[in-house]
């Protein structure tokens, strides 16, 4: 399971996807989102500014990431 690091209390859900590599874009990230495809915590999330703590778990495409906090 990949990891990302957040220095901030939270990171946004589109915003996770970008610093994962899992989007190459804000409105890729979007589009993916509203279409029901990004689950987090294990239920589908279609908040583009949900707030993601951290162990928190998001993924997309079967790619699981895990928010970690420094």
């Amino acid at each position: 399971m990949q990891e990302i690091t957040i220095k901030d209390d939270y990171i946004k859900l589109g915003q996770a996807l970008k610093l994962a590599g899992l989007v190459s874009s804000g409105v890729e990230a979007k589009m993916l989102i509203q279409d029901g495809l990004v689950m987090v915590n294990n239920e589908v999330e279609e908040r583009r500014g949900r707030k993601l703590y951290a162990d928190d778990i998001f993924s997309l495409d079967g790619k699981e990431v895990k928010v970690t906090a420094l």
